[in-house]
């Protein structure tokens, strides 16, 4: 408009001039007229500012407030307008629709609907520059959501794994029947490792940097000082930010949409109506064959698996086909590798090694009676431990627990203990009955009435056997009172006082 009404002054303006200005913005020639005569009129050539309902700090707090229901919204804004009559007008219910979808993102409207893991879902991520094999690991459990049977138990397992960034590689995993530890950590790193394991093929050596989400077993002193001896550090990466370390997390993701779901017991599968499973009674897998199988999808994800990520190739094409040096640690450096010890000086005694009340004892320590050792083991490996000497620190062998518990013994004592563990919870939910209050349903503004009402003999009742089980608590049982004297018991004869006073004198 600025430049038309300049010409249009000077006497220049012509039909070519409107033409070529509405095919370049797009409107027809009879749009740009109106336009100019509008702005001869005004005196103006920019748009008209027009007041409009705009999204304040106090419309998203309220917002927040009402679960990001703008419907909602509106009734407070017209409560409130008609409480206070100099509030201001109050829009319409569609312009308050426009206006959130015009100043706030679908990320702002996600999060105030639902939180910030709805709006970090908007987000835009970049991806990490391309690296090379070995450069970084990332390091995660993931609890595996499908029954299996471990003894007679089902239990849902857990895996530790890690995973070469650069080529999407697992290196190294390890699966425990409960929540993971230290232990699980380091024998995932141990193989991760070595780079002669079946399972895993020739992938493994020693990374860059190893990054982790703050998880208290990847920063363990046992975890970071076994990486720490061989210049490894342990990435300790901010909370809540999952976009980065995102390889270990899409492969937690792929591992339950790829092999999980094929899995009889498998949670978080289709569900009828009600949310009843289509056969719940499915017999579970047994732990060891569930661990075979999960052993087997991951070498299969390392050679089978092509990713357009890279290039239809698998990660161990991917990863062979890189020219980056791996350095290799030896089997010897390894001996001692994650394990703990206090640091006191042992003799290898008749008995073998006394350790935490345990004796210990191998093959190989016949005739070293009397020898100094160290001891340390892998946290939470209570039937072996590895001997070193005190001043080289010279692997000396692995000794065992001496008078080991068979299975039926060890067996027994955990089904004593478990019976024990059930009785105690069945008495603590007893007494929660007891003190647990109930009340009536209301539909109106009230105080409900409780429900589970005593009667007067049953609460004297409680009342009474309170009293007796308080003079319990306070009984005595070691004192007997003395029973009445028998008439046939000689009674002593008491002192005559006349005999008392001739004595005196």
């Amino acid at each position: 408009m600025p430049r038309l009404l300049d010409l249009d002054g000077r006497g220049e303006l012509t039909a070519a001039h409107v033409r070529l200005v509405a095919m370049a913005v797009g409107r027809s020639e009879r749009t740009v007229w109106r336009w100019l005569a509008t702005a001869r009129s005004e005196g103006r050539a920019g748009r008209k500012v027009s007041t409009r309902f705009v999204v304040t700090a106090e419309i998203r707090r309220l917002l927040a407030f009402y679960g990001g229901n703008a419907s909602r919204l509106h009734d407070e804004l017209v409560r409130r307008a008609a409480e206070d009559p100099d509030a201001g007008p109050v829009p319409s219910l569609s312009t308050l629709h426009r206006a959130l979808r015009r100043d706030l993102t679908r990320g702002e409207r996600a999060g105030l609907r639902s939180g910030e893991a709805a709006r970090r879902a908007h987000d835009v991520f970049g991806k990490r520059p391309a690296s090379h094999r070995n450069a970084a690991w990332e390091g995660d459990h993931k609890h595996l959501p499908v029954e299996v049977d471990l003894e007679g138990e089902l239990v849902t397992p857990w895996v530790t794994w890690f995973i070469d960034c650069a080529h999407n590689v697992i290196t190294g995993a390890s699966v425990t029947a409960h929540a993971p530890s230290r232990d699980g950590v380091l024998a995932a790193l141990r193989v991760a490792l070595v780079r002669d394991e079946a399972v895993f093929g020739p992938v493994g050596g020693l990374p860059g940097q190893v990054r982790v989400d703050r998880g208290k077993e990847f920063l363990c002193e046992a975890v970071t000082g076994a990486l720490g001896a061989f210049a490894v550090p342990v990435v300790d990466l901010p909370a809540g930010t999952p976009h980065l370390k995102g390889s270990i997390e899409a492969l937690n993701d792929a591992v339950e949409e790829m092999f999980l779901v094929t899995l009889p017991r498998y949670r978080h599968r289709q569900r009828l109506a009600g949310g009843r499973l289509a056969d719940p009674d499915a017999p579970p897998l047994a732990f060891d064959v569930f661990v075979a199988a999960l052993l087997e999808w991951v070498h299969w994800w390392n050679t089978s698996h092509r990713s357009p990520a890279l290039g239809g190739r698998t990660p161990l094409q991917a990863w062979q086909a890189d020219p980056t040096p791996v350095t290799d640690v030896s089997k010897e450096a390894l001996v001692g590798f994650g394990l703990e010890g206090d640091g006191r000086v042992r003799m290898i005694s008749t008995s073998g090694v006394r350790f935490r009340r345990r004796d210990y004892i191998a093959d190989w320590m016949v005739g070293c009676a009397g020898d100094p050792v160290t001891v340390r083991r892998l946290p939470h490996h209570d039937e072996e431990i590895e001997l070193f000497e005190p001043v080289s620190g010279r692997h000396l062998g692995r000794a065992f627990l001496a008078d080991a518990a068979d299975l039926e013994q060890f067996t027994a004592v955990r089904s004593a203990r478990t019976s024990a563990a059930r009785q105690l919870r069945a008495d603590l939910k007893a007494a929660e009955k007891l003190r647990r209050k109930r009340f009536e349903a209301v539909t109106t503004a009230k105080v409900p009435k409780q429900l589970n009402t005593l009667t007067a003999e049953e609460a004297e009742a409680e009342l009474r056997a309170a009293d007796q089980r308080g003079l319990r608590e306070l009984a005595r049982p070691g004192y007997i009172p003395h029973a009445p004297v028998p008439d046939t018991w000689a009674r002593p004869i008491p002192p005559d006082p006349e005999d008392t006073r001739t004595r005196q004198r």
